[in-house]
């Protein structure tokens, strides 16, 4: 139970460092104008270090919360495992 609370806490904290990870992602950049006479423009840019980096805290988040979740459920479901009659649990 307390590897699954452990599991769930650092899915939160991946899912923390996403966040934080993708609010650093865009840029602004200045754009010349096509002709002369026009004023420049602003346009978006992205980091792709730093949507790599989302994206991996986003999965390593998703991984751990199913793999936290599924831990606690088993948990609360009960403490052991029950085999069909004539199953041995040994391989």
């Amino acid at each position: 139970m307390v590897r699954a609370l452990v599991e769930l806490a650092a899915a939160v904290a991946a899912a923390v460092g996403c966040a934080v990870s993708w609010s650093q992602v865009r840029y602004l950049v200045l754009v010349a104008p096509v002709t002369s006479g026009e004023p420049e423009t602003s346009s978006v840019s992205y980091h792709p270090q730093m949507l790599l980096l989302a994206g991996v805290w986003a999965t390593g988040a998703g991984v751990l919360a199913v793999v936290g979740i599924a831990r606690l459920r088993r948990a609360a479901r009960g403490t052991g495992v029950e085999y069909p009659t004539g199953v041995s649990s040994s391989r």
